[in-house]
């Protein structure tokens, strides 16, 4: 199985999730903020429609999905240097559920989800502060997204994202130290770093979701790990 990564997580993050699939590492120069320049989430929106994919995304990546027989389709808006052109791509897309800024998520990803309910944020790097949970619930370390989701009657619950690194900014964000698939959730980091550690993990074993510490170390925002 694919996983697409950012090529500067933890080389014992990197080592310990190559026990579950081949790791495509991935980075971009030139495009957008060199501190999430190499963050999935930023260039891909997977979606129940399939994977959204920028148009400028470099060349090379094209070849290596087709490689792997990985289909996608070409969004219309490219990422940019700046934000908000930066988070066109930073949707979060479930079965249910379509969380954006409509004045930023890529139109194609609109055209293309317009069954699922969609729920409205100010906050257009979505996926960098939200996880989705099978059971319709979510934790954010964005309190906008929490507000909105609560307004929707959901649970959710609020982690304090300040002791996640990302070199270049203040700390980075919750999404962005996770990857699901399944019923296994991958942290890029330890959980023990967070406040609300304790509660963190009770949500999420509540959903009958096994957490995967890929290491031992305090978390670090990699734009989400995508297994494709």
């Amino acid at each position: 199985m694919p996983i697409l990564i950012d090529s500067r997580m933890p080389v014992a993050a990197k080592e310990k999730l190559q026990e579950y699939g081949h790791i495509i590492e991935f980075t971009t120069e030139g495009i957008t903020y060199e501190a999430i320049s190499g963050h999935p989430d930023i260039f891909f929106c997977p979606t129940p429609n399939g994977l959204v994919v920028a148009p400028n995304l470099p060349e090379k990546y094209f070849h290596i999905f087709k490689k792997h027989s990985i289909n996608y389709s070409i969004g219309k808006q490219p990422v940019g240097i700046t934000y908000p052109d930066s988070a066109r791509y930073n949707s979060l897309v479930t079965n249910n559920f379509f969380i954006h800024n409509p004045t930023i998520s890529d139109l194609s990803i609109q055209a293309a989800n317009t069954t699922q309910q969609s729920i409205k944020v100010n906050q257009g790097y979505v996926c960098c502060n939200l996880l989705a949970l099978p059971n319709n619930s979510f934790i954010t370390s964005d309190k906008g997204i929490e507000k909105a989701l609560k307004q929707h009657k959901f649970e959710v619950l609020f982690a304090d994202s300040t002791c996640v690194k990302l070199p270049g900014f203040v700390h980075g964000f919750f999404g962005g130290i996770c990857g699901l698939k399944g019923t296994v959730l991958f942290i890029c980091g330890s959980l023990e770093y967070f406040k609300e550690r304790e509660n963190i993990r009770a949500f999420i074993e509540k959903s009958n979701i096994v957490i995967v510490e890929l290491f031992d170390g305090q978390p670090v925002d990699v734009g989400t790990i995508l297994f494709l």
